[in-house]
């Protein structure tokens, strides 16, 4: 075995999880059975993902070989991976989208931008002054990798562009979380 192998190494992993008693103990079971050492576990019951989910981030301690047993055993149990890794998000960005938002599923497109980059949505704020079936408005800040900002700005556009969206953007892409 090399060093690398059994090196400890401090990884942050993102699960979506359902509003049911229990399912954090049952998200946390595959860490424990797999030799993970938790450091911290941000549950943010209060907020809800565009999927109607609990967002929770786990930080640990485990090896290269432990953390890939802990992910397919998270994922054999049915639980939802959001984002697994070492890097956490260091960069953001609030952009703004304007048009039927409501009427194009804005639960689809938060979905594909957060799966068409590495960006998580931390923050969301809608307006639509006329209801929701007419022009709406919707401001988003995305935390996304170091360096990965405008990778991340350019799923940004396509998505918006094949919904017909208008997307204003900030005059700087460099802001550091």
């Amino acid at each position: 075995m090399t060093d690398i192998q059994t090196e400890v190494q401090t990884y942050t992993i993102r699960l979506e999880l359902i509003d049911d008693p229990g399912e954090l103990l049952r998200a946390l079971e595959p860490i424990a059975n797999n030799g993970g050492n938790l450091l911290s576990v941000f549950h943010e019951r209060g907020n809800i993902t565009p999927r109607g989910h609990i967002p929770i981030e786990v930080d640990l301690e485990a090896t290269a070989e432990r953390y890939d047993a802990i992910i397919d055993s998270l994922r054999d149990v049915g639980i939802k991976v959001v984002q697994a890794g070492t890097e956490r998000y260091s960069t953001s960005v609030t952009v703004i989208l304007s048009g039927h938002l409501v009427d194009t599923d804005l639960s689809d497109t938060l979905t594909q931008i957060r799966e068409k980059s590495n960006t998580s949505v931390t923050e969301l704020s809608l307006s639509a002054p006329k209801g929701t079936k007419d022009i709406s408005s919707a401001r988003l800040q995305l935390a996304t990798a170091s360096g990965e900002i405008e990778e991340t700005m350019e799923v940004v556009r396509t998505v918006a562009a094949d919904k017909d969206l208008r997307v204003i953007e900030p005059l700087s892409l460099d802001s550091e979380i």
